[in-house]
């Protein structure tokens, strides 16, 4: 017998058991092609699904090797998209069989990195699926689940903190304490992305639902509470605004103080959340924070204009900054004093590492040169270089797709300028040869366009 074939179990002082595991990976394999079926297919896949279905449900439960539990969850989404096309019953049909299994796997999972696979494949499934999929009962046993997750969470910090009072602490020990932090950090990013379905299928209606689980969002955002803690908080938080709106208001004095304070915090991750929060805050919600951006752009501007802001760590952070002055000054112009802002916005960009973030900076660009905004121009039009120069590094560091919306403005503005002439080539010969070569390529890529 091979022993690479087998694993053994022991359970207790005196049973053991071996299971024979070379037969449970091609099952893992088999069930990886389904998923990749799935995935690629679609709806030429859709014959297949109900079979499918009833193969990897119970799989959810499969205890006897994690990668067949793992695709089993990570199947369900696709198999979702594959359904579609026959029909709205029959996909109802087929998520009355998914819905309750997959909850009831999430609740047992006793793993927690598989347990973090099946909550994400719950979000997709609700993401797909829309407002009212769980119904109330459902609605009801998912919060109870994310009730039971987050006291776990609280608990485990505890425990590991008592843990480093121990006489026995060591090295050895902080090692796997931080790797089980590890662990259930992650468990608590997907417990943010079921939250984030959540919102963005249901909006305000989601509210009541979240009051259930309100204090222990407040408890994770407080001051004390480790930083990963706070990120997942604050983006919980900037779900909630971005899909309520001016109804986030009645829960302002919950994550406001925190959010304020967050974005000049050490951590990155940290002020990302907290500066994109803002950002959807002026988007969403303008005129009813409208009184807390002129304070709010200050603490930004100090955040951008950090020494060590433009570190590759800070990178992301400080664009979503970037980002929230944007949409500040785009969307609650009347709140903030633009042209005293518009000089340093300037000398920011280009902005290239968030490619989300990006589309919202260089819409507003363009709004601002297409309304010939002298601040931007420049005296005489000396600004045309450094314009250009912004918008060539947009294009090579592919921030933008020159097949986007705001790439074809981009361009079009590119083209206006070529009009001039010798105006352009003056402005031209102040580029590097890199970003003469962007700029080149894609007004190339957008012929005829």
């Amino acid at each position: 017998m091979d022993d690479a074939d087998w694993q053994f179990v022991t359970l207790g002082d005196q049973q053991s058991f071996g299971i024979r595991t070379a037969g449970l990976d091609e099952k893992a394999t088999a069930c990886q092609m389904l998923v990749c079926y799935a995935r690629e297919l679609k709806e030429g896949f859709a014959e297949y699904t109900q079979e499918v279905v009833q193969i990897m449900v119970p799989l959810l439960k499969f205890y006897f090797h994690d990668e067949v539990r793992v695709a089993a969850a990570e199947c369900l989404p696709f198999l979702i998209d594959c359904a579609r096309i026959k029909g709205e019953q029959y996909l109802a049909e087929m998520w009355q069989y998914i819905c309750p299994n997959l909850l009831k796997a999430v609740e047992l999972e006793p793993e927690k990195d598989i347990l973090a696979e099946m909550m994400h494949s719950l979000a997709k499934c609700i993401e797909k699926l829309g407002k009212g999929c769980l119904g109330d009962q459902y609605m009801s046993d998912l919060i109870k689940i994310l009730d039971k997750l987050l006291n776990v969470h609280f608990d485990r910090q505890v425990q590991r903190q008592e843990q480093r009072k121990d006489e026995d602490y060591d090295d050895v020990v902080e090692e796997s304490l931080l790797d089980e932090d590890d662990a259930d950090v992650y468990v608590l990013s997907k417990v943010s992305d079921i939250i984030h379905a959540l919102f963005g299928t249901h909006g305000e209606a989601f509210l009541p639902v979240y009051d259930q689980l309100l204090t222990h969002f407040v408890k994770l955002l407080g001051a004390e509470r480790p930083w990963p803690d706070r990120q997942w908080a604050l983006c919980i938080w900037d779900d909630l605004i971005e899909h309520t709106g001016p109804h986030s208001l009645k829960y302002q004095e919950y994550f406001m103080p925190m959010m304020v304070q967050s974005i000049c915090d050490k951590q990155g991750e940290v002020r990302q959340a907290s500066s994109y929060g803002f950002g959807i805050m002026a988007q969403y919600a303008g005129e009813t924070y409208a009184h807390m951006f002129k304070d709010v752009v200050s603490l930004l501007i100090k955040a951008i204009e950090d020494p060590t802001s433009r570190e590759v760590d800070n990178l992301s952070p400080t664009e979503n900054a970037i980002s929230a002055v944007t949409k500040i000054c785009k969307h609650c112009s009347s709140s903030v004093d633009v042209n005293d802002i518009l000089p340093k916005w300037l000398s920011w960009l280009p902005v290239w590492e968030d490619e989300e973030e990006a589309v919202h900076v260089y819409s507003y660009f363009c709004d601002l040169i297409e309304a010939n905004h002298p601040l931007i121009l420049g005296q005489n039009n000396s600004n045309l270089p450094r314009i250009l120069s912004i918008m060539a590094t947009a294009f090579q560091k592919e921030a933008v797709d020159t097949d986007s919306d705001v790439g074809k403005r981009m361009v079009n503005i590119i083209r206006q300028i070529q009009t001039t002439g010798d105006m352009f080539q003056a402005c031209l010969s102040q580029l590097s040869a890199e970003e003469q070569q962007a700029l080149n390529q894609a007004l190339v890529t957008t012929v005829g366009s």
